[in-house]
């Protein structure tokens, strides 16, 4: 192998290792700030106190997380500008705009009402409070919103042309909005939100496992089942709109993705391999247990689709490591029915009346599962990233610029001697995540927090009797 080639595959395992480390922070924080929004306003409008302080526990989580988020992610956008410049030089008119789109327009909403949200409780009114609790849901959304118009369009590239190896913007709006971009957002935005409902309910459901707190953490994972009875089954019919557009738009990921080999012809059914074990090599699969019919009505939702095969591509435009992209589907696919079926068992033991304070802790195997659901939505976002990511490939940009092209001509020993220096701050982040996480969870909540007034008047008059002299607890702010 030449310096070049170890060059370039040596830059795609470093930003491979620092993109999936970093993706898992912002996926709870996107999905636990709209948490904290509906609590707070749960809080505001029923006057229950135990969500008012369910909103304080979590948010020391959010922060905790939101700050190791904010530090994995600076090291991506350095990346584009040292390993990938020749990609930022051609893509750099669309893509950057979209990045500093990300920074200016959603993180910085975020990190600029993260204060008043956490250190603002009874220093603010209600309302202004709940509007930052809102301000930074939504810089949170933003962001994932924009990362993934940047990570669209390099799926399916529109709105303009390259021209002298430029990309050329013709059409702003149909760049940002291209094919893959709606099922891509929305894909990604929901699986955040399913995946923190799981973890926070399966961090409720453990503490009700250990009998600590049993009500307070109650209304909490009821609060997570409700979501998860709309979450679960939107996620689903998601995923099945983003594969039918993976085939209509990357028909080589698409086909990747199945193991499909030869198109079928035209009224002709395509067979599905529910499990296989594709070759490259000898373009095919070694072995496969095939349902007729099951992938024409899947890609094509016909039972007669035509579905075009992996051998209509030469090998060089085929993606590499199959075999991984193939069951990585198979995992996020049987992840998310996982998550909808343990909704539908929590659902069943509600409404038998097994779900109640004072019985809730009996459904052992019950919370359990939903303790062992803590880590699933992670690894199924994960598997969906490298369906993504490695079924684009040898493309940086499908169809138009390939990955071999995007890397810059940098010493394999710096770009080897770097990556080990991002494994190893990970490490040291993941060590100090974990220490400070568990001293949370483990010290639980404080039952006994003063609550604020619910009404801006009863917030000002109390203050005013604060600074009067009146009430000499400092425990209002």
């Amino acid at each position: 192998m030449d310096a070049g080639t170890l060059t370039v595959q040596l830059s795609r395992l470093q930003f491979a290792i620092t993109t999936t480390f970093h993706i898992v922070w912002p996926v709870l924080t996107i999905g636990l700030s709209i948490l904290l929004v509906t609590l707070e306003a749960l809080w505001l409008k029923t006057g229950d106190e135990d969500y008012y302080r369910l909103a304080r526990f979590w948010a020391k989580l959010f922060l905790l997380n939101f700050g190791v988020g904010v530090a994995t992610g600076l090291p991506l956008e350095f990346e584009f500008g040292t390993n990938w410049a020749p990609f930022s030089q051609a893509a750099g008119n669309f893509f950057g705009n979209i990045l500093g789109f990300e920074g200016a327009m959603a993180f910085m909403l975020e990190a600029g009402f993260l204060g008043v949200m956490m250190f603002g409780w009874k220093r603010v009114s209600p309302a202004i409070h709940l509007f930052a609790t809102c301000m930074v849901a939504l810089g949170g959304s933003l962001s994932a919103f924009w990362i993934m118009v940047a990570n669209s369009w390099m799926q399916t590239p529109a709105g303009g042309h390259f021209n002298d190896g430029q990309f050329v913007v013709t059409d702003y709006l149909a760049a940002i909005f291209n094919p893959d971009m709606p099922w891509g957002t929305s894909h990604m935005w929901v699986a955040c939100l399913e995946t923190s409902l799981f973890v926070i309910g399966g961090l409720s459901a453990w503490y009700i496992l250990k009998n600590r707190h049993r009500a307070f953490f109650l209304k909490m994972l009821k609060l997570c089942l409700v979501l998860a009875i709309v979450v679960t089954p939107l996620q689903i019919y998601l995923g099945d709109g983003s594969g039918s557009s993976v085939f209509a738009t990357q028909p080589a990921k698409g086909a990747a993705i199945e193991g499909h080999w030869q198109t079928n012809p035209k009224g002709q059914p395509a067979s599905w391999s529910l499990v296989a074990w594709p070759d490259k090599a000898a373009q095919k699969n070694d072995w496969s247990v095939e349902v007729p019919y099951a992938l024409s009505l899947l890609a094509t939702h016909s039972l007669t689709g035509q579905v075009t095969g992996l051998r209509a591509f030469p090998p060089q435009d085929q993606p590499p490591l199959l075999p991984l992209i193939y069951y990585s589907f198979r995992i996020m696919v049987a992840i998310g029915f996982g998550l909808f079926f343990l909704m539908l068992w929590t659902v069943w033991r509600w409404w038998r009346g097994r779900l109640k304070p004072d019985n809730a802790h009996a459904n052992r195997w019950l919370l359990r599962a939903w303790i062992a659901s803590i880590p699933l939505g992670y690894v199924a976002v994960e598997c969906g990233w490298v369906v993504r990511e490695v079924g684009r490939q040898p493309w940086v940009i499908y169809n138009v610029m390939r990955t071999s092209a995007a890397a810059a001509a940098l010493p394999p020993a710096s770009v080897l001697t770097s990556t080990i220096f991002f494994v190893t701050a990970y490490i040291v982040l993941m060590v100090t995540f974990v220490y400070f996480a568990r001293r949370i969870l483990m010290k639980g909540p404080d039952l006994e927090l003063a609550v604020p007034p619910r009404s801006s008047r009863t917030l000002l008059d109390t203050r005013s009797a604060v600074e009067a002299g009146e009430n000499p607890s400092r425990e209002v702010f």
